[in-house]
């Protein structure tokens, strides 16, 4: 028997990409004494140690797909998460998954996710289950450590940016900044989010009051 979680990093996120990992295991205590915990309550330095840990011990699978790619879809948020998700188990092929589910109802993203994999499987699909499954925190941690080595990498090209999220005003400062530097959008940001439409409608106004 086979077992894998699948969680994602960066869906609300306005730069960067967005993240889905997995983890396979052939027994769910494997992962009992790695310190796993959902990505969120570990450390960066901590999680990178268990990264390594997981991606040495164990068979894992990352999906990163990119702003661009995020912009041009052609379904709802959910469903293209979804998809994210069938992916990893399309290439774990787990007899059992264990999702996060990325959907306010948790039954219909399981239904979405074993509909998009085209795999006969047992998938459990729950709020916050990467704090309640080891094996979703460990996919949670393969997700969120994958995402912020590219949001590292995107800080060699831009400077500081921050966690790339619009609660951050270090990374809203930067798009506003790069914007009324540049006359455009980065292309590490996701122009159909409605943060970037915010800072230009802001910039807007700024410059109309100059006329006055």
């Amino acid at each position: 028997m086979k077992f894998c979680g699948v969680d994602e990093a960066g869906k609300g996120s306005v730069l960067g990409p967005m993240t889905a990992g997995g983890v396979l295991v052939n027994d769910l205590s494997e992962l009992d004494n790695l310190g796993i915990k959902d990505s969120k309550q570990l450390t960066p330095k901590k999680r990178e140690s268990i990264f390594d840990e997981l991606t040495g011990s164990f068979k894992t699978y990352a999906v990163i797909r990119s702003p661009l790619e995020i912009d041009t879809r052609d379904c709802t948020m959910n469903r293209f998460t979804a998809a994210c998700h069938a992916e990893v188990l399309k290439n774990l092929l787990p007899d059992t998954a264990y999702i996060d589910a990325c959907d306010v109802n948790a039954e219909r993203f399981a239904e979405n996710v074993s509909a998009l994999s085209g795999l006969n499987i047992k998938i459990i699909s729950e709020h916050k289950a990467d704090d309640k499954y080891k094996i979703v925190g460990a996919a949670s941690i393969i997700a969120k450590v994958t995402r912020d080595r590219k949001i590292e990498e995107l800080k060699s090209d831009f400077g500081e940016i921050g966690s790339g999220y619009p609660s951050d005003p270090l990374t809203i400062s930067f798009l506003t900044d790069y914007i009324k530097e540049h006359g455009e959008i980065p292309c590490c940001a996701r122009k159909s989010w409605q943060t970037v439409d915010d800072i230009i409608a802001k910039l807007s106004q700024k410059n109309l009051a100059d006329f006055f």
